[in-house]
Formats: structure tokens, C-alpha cells, sequence
């Protein structure tokens, strides 16, 4: 029996749109847009498109996907579809990939070029951050570097969603997601101001700190660091502030006859006021923490990215003593416990 030529053309029509690709690079750029911004309006503002374009380009595409990508609600944005979260995740590595060729073409085979966006804890910044960029800077001078720094929750989930390259953070566990190498490891002190009683201590017992007045770094994974700390030998300790801010801590403490627990042991022992702050090590150890960089397994390292994360193991690797040593306590990884 003979097939109907026509009856088969749709069929053949079909099999010519799944062997082919029919959607473009910039509807891909049109609905990533869409997807970050939440809502159409806000993504033709950023595009410099009108809102009627941008529908148009995201019909057109889920048209030659054959599924819906996002549910359009009247006056409240969109919502992306369980589809719509997948091609999310591809649309972003297939736009990264493309940009890449772009740069590849542009530095030739040995030139590295194109931006780098970096992540860094907050109280890492100061002592990590500087020697890191003036070096990368000066051996890749086509990379055009931004950095942020934020807290960690925050730097985790643009590592997610890939508006970062690559993050250095503290691992005190939630980072199993990411691939990490571990730069150095600290371990956290207690602090205190010149005249506390404390002060001329040659180490401070974790249960009388707990019933010292606290001024406590709340941050994550501070905060969670510290709790842990005194829980883990059943003890609570005694607030009396809450920062969200690391000097501000460090000023606090200075000024009176409180105490504080920090991990980043910056150079200066003295508070933005001048006054001085007194470290001291914690009997039994606080426990050691990891500084990592990071960067998400959905998507490759870039070039650029792949030279710093050389660059930082060069600078910071664990045979080496993280930055500001005066008075601070590096710990061997062949002996962190």
C-alpha cells in the first residue's frame, strides 16, 4: 500500500524541526532575560525591547520547543514551568558557550580575555581580594574583572545561577553542590579589649566565656560557627549585641568589657577607633574552618576563570599561611583536626 505524500508531510515536517535547531541564541538571551527579571515588562527595560517583542520572541520559541516555558499571569509576572526551570539551566550554558567562542576568537589560541565575576565572603575580602587581583590583573590584562562581596547565602546562590564564576567562601558545610578547592584552613579565637580581665590570659576556657557578655558577628556561617562552638560542649553563650557588621564587632568589643569570636584575623589589632584588641586562643580549640574557592558544576569553568582558581591556589594554597599571620594561628591541614 502506497502512503498519501501529503498525510506524511507533516510528520517529515516534524522530523525536520527536531533534526534541526529553529531557535536563535537571542530568543534564548530573551527568555533568560524574562526568567531573571520575573516578569516581561522588566525584561524589555533591559533588553531595550519593547514588552510585545519579548512575548512574541518567548511564544516563538516554546512554539519550536513544544512546551511551555512560563505561566504569564496578568500584573504579577510570569512563573517558569518545570520545563521552564530546565531550559533555564541549558539556555545560561549554551549562551555562556557562545560568548566563549566569541572571546576565543577575539584572544586568539594564548590570550585570555572577556570578564571574570568574582564571589568573596565579606570579612575575607580585605586580606584575600587585593594581592589576588593586582597579580591576575597584571598576568591577564584582557580579562576585565568585577568582584562582589556578600554574605555567604547570597554568594551561594548567584554561584547557583551563574552570575558569579567562582566564590571564596568559609566551608562550614552546605557547599557539597559545588566544586571547591580548599585554599587554607583558620581556626576561630576569642578577643577581647586591652583592659579585660581576660586580656592577660595566655588562653581563655570556653566556659567562662560563656558566661561572658557576647558581642556576636551575627552573619551566616558566623553565627552558626560560634553556635556551634559553645553546643557542642553543651554550653550557650551570653548575648549582649548582635552586628551584622565585622568592625563593628571588633569596635564593640574595644570599647568595653564585652568579648567576640572571629575567625579572619586581620593585621590591624586595633579598631577603626584606634583602640587596641587583644586575640586570644579558646581552651578546648575552636573548631578549624576551611576557606574555599568555589564554582558550580552546572557550568565549565571559563578560561579566565580556571586561571584564577591556578592563581589563588599559587597565592593561597595549604602549604602556604593565609594572610595576616601577626598573631594569628595557621593551621596545618596534615594536623587539622
Amino acid at each position: 500500500m502506497q502512503s498519501n505524500p501529503d498525510a506524511d508531510a507533516p510528520a517529515m515536517e516534524r522530523g525536520r524541526q527536531r533534526d534541526g535547531v529553529e531557535f536563535s541564541l537571542r530568543q534564548l538571551s530573551h527568555f533568560v532575560a524574562v526568567a531573571e527579571e520575573g516578569a516581561i515588562n522588566a525584561a524589555a527595560e533591559r533588553l531595550f525591547m519593547s514588552p510585545s517583542a519579548v512575548a512574541a520572541s518567548i511564544t516563538e520559541l516554546e512554539r519550536i520547543l513544544g512546551t511551555d516555558l512560563c505561566i504569564r499571569r496578568r500584573a504579577q509576572g510570569v512563573l517558569l514551568t518545570p520545563s521552564g526551570r530546565l531550559v533555564l539551566t541549558r539556555a545560561r550554558a549554551l549562551l555562556g558557550e557562545a560568548a566563549e567562542l566569541r572571546y576565543f576568537v577575539e584572544g586568539g589560541v594564548e590570550a585570555i580575555v572577556g570578564p571574570l565575576e568574582i564571589g568573596c565572603y565579606l570579612t575575607l575580602a580585605p586580606t584575600l581580594l587585593p594581592g589576588l587581583l593586582h597579580e591576575y590583573e597584571a598576568l591577564h590584562p584582557g580579562v576585565t574583572v568585577n568582584f562582589v562581596e556578600s554574605a555567604q547565602d547570597s554568594l551561594t546562590a548567584s554561584l547557583r545561577d551563574g552570575e558569579v564564576d567562582v566564590a571564596i567562601l568559609y566551608d562550614l558545610g552546605g557547599l557539597d553542590e559545588f566544586e571547591r578547592i580548599t585554599l587554607f584552613r583558620s581556626r576561630g579565637y576569642a578577643f577581647f579589649a586591652e583592659d579585660h580581665p581576660f586580656a592577660s590570659r595566655d588562653t581563655v576556657k570556653l566556659a567562662d566565656l560563656a558566661r561572658e557578655p557576647l558581642v556576636l558577628f551575627d552573619r551566616p556561617p558566623s553565627v552558626d560557627y560560634v553556635m556551634a562552638a559553645f553546643g557542642a560542649h553543651g554550653l550557650v553563650p551570653t548575648f549582649r549585641h548582635r552586628t551584622s557588621s565585622y568592625e563593628t564587632t571588633r569596635a564593640l568589643v574595644a570599647r568595653g568589657t564585652t568579648y567576640g569570636i572571629l575567625v579572619q584575623r586581620p593585621h590591624n589589632k586595633r579598631s577603626y577607633e584606634g583602640l587596641p584588641v587583644v586575640e586570644k586562643e579558646v581552651d578546648p580549640p575552636m573548631p578549624v574552618v576551611p576557606v574555599v574557592l568555589a564554582w558550580s558544576r552546572e557550568h565549565r569553568l571559563s578560561p579566565r576563570a580556571a586561571a584564577f582558581v591556578d592563581l589563588a591556589l599559587s597565592q593561597h594554597g595549604q602549604a602556604s599561611h593565609p594572610p595576616a599571620p601577626q598573631g594569628g594561628t595557621y593551621v596545618d591541614p596534615s594536623r587539622a583536626v
